[in-house]
């Protein structure tokens, strides 16, 4: 991997209300409504931008609750005209005044959302649910994933609404419409039975589903299938890209915070750490990578981790998230050549992302 780009990641949220007049008559998003909305802001900030070094996370996430603080139990339309997500995203990015911010991500419900990226593009996306079974009939003999069993699969469907071409461009319902015939044919279904399926790894979905809706959605830009909560893959046409998830429970102090600062002193996290990885689709096993061979390559550095005080590991310059994120970077690459991408978040949304790229598919935190 070259130098890997790390984008400090944080997040906060505000309750308010709304109502989208540009909708069509009669939509149920014209009448007064709320959400629980969730903002997240990716940035390559500035050495100086914190305090102290490794203080970064805090001060990122400090000056997003002040940005939004304006936004919590409020009117949303008397502070922005037509506050559709895309809209409060682009908002909020302009409120924040920060250098260096390269995606602004706004969820007005856990199904929905949209990431505002460094070129002014919005992606939409709205996650799915269908209940399936399948088996993968290359495994080697003895694999679990060669025997019939089931999955609560999720799907995310992210549509760039700048490329649209209708005259609302693409909105969540225009999302539900396109996905619907799509979930009558996955949804309590063997999809081992199903045209173009006959090996349905978590890759072979994702491509399978993209096939589908790109005639129908020329916007899609990529298509994310989790096959559990820890794990699943993405592919945008070209390539495939996989991801596997853990949570560690660990400590943690910082070596460089100032004397009055509470991270000088030991306290702990339910981390979660994210390995993305991308390499070429195997066509017979129809998988980039076996989540089970990356979790045994990984498990040694994962118990090295877990439930462990992380200010002790050797090597480890400090306790912060990205110079944690660089320490196990450094020692999970060279066993895993296609990693490309690792996040750690110290609680949902508030962390760091270190990867070789930042032009990589947007996942909901």
């Amino acid at each position: 991997m070259k130098s890997p780009v790390i984008l400090t990641v944080a997040s906060a949220g505000f309750e308010a209300a709304r109502q989208v007049d540009v909708l069509p008559e009669g939509h149920r998003c014209r009448s007064l409504h709320g959400h629980s909305f969730r903002t997240t802001v990716f940035a390559q900030l500035p050495e100086d931008f914190a305090a102290f070094p490794g203080g970064e996370v805090d001060a990122l996430r400090e000056r997003l609750e002040s940005c939004v603080a304006s936004l919590n139990y409020a009117h949303l339309n008397r502070l922005v005209d037509q506050p559709t997500d895309e809209n409060l995203s682009r908002w909020i990015r302009q409120e924040l005044q920060i250098p260096g911010i390269d995606r602004v991500a706004v969820q007005s419900t856990d199904m929905q959302g949209v990431d505002l990226n460094r070129h002014g593009h919005a992606h939409v996306w709205r996650r799915f649910r269908f209940q399936a079974a399948h088996r993968l009939p290359n495994v080697p003999e003895g694999h679990k994933c060669g025997r019939m069993h089931g999955h609560g699969f999720e799907v995310i469907l992210h549509a760039d609404q700048d490329l649209g071409s209708r005259p609302l461009s693409i909105d969540y319902d225009y999302l539900d419409e396109v996905w619907a015939p799509l979930h009558q044919q996955l949804s309590f279904q063997c999809l081992n039975e199903i045209p173009g399926l006959e090996n349905p790894t978590s890759e072979n979905i994702s491509a399978w589903i993209w096939n589908q809706l790109k005639p129908v959605l020329p916007e899609l830009s990529w298509v994310t299938v989790f096959e559990t909560a820890s794990c699943g893959a993405n592919f945008d046409g070209e390539r495939y890209r996989i991801w596997k998830e853990f949570t560690l429970d660990s400590a943690v102090r910082f070596a460089r915070a100032p004397a009055n600062s509470p991270r000088t002193r030991i306290h702990g996290h339910t981390y979660t750490l994210r390995l993305h990885l991308d390499a070429p689709l195997d066509r017979i096993m129809g998988w980039t990578l076996d989540f089970g061979d990356v979790k045994e390559i990984f498990n040694p550095i994962f118990k090295s981790i877990d439930h462990q005080p992380l200010h002790e590991l050797p090597g480890l310059s400090d306790g912060d998230p990205a110079s944690l994120t660089r320490w196990i970077l450094e020692r999970v690459r060279p066993q895993l050549p296609s990693l490309y991408r690792i996040d750690l978040h110290e609680t949902p949304g508030t962390g760091c992302m270190v990867a070789e790229s930042i032009d990589v598919p947007a996942m909901p935190v």
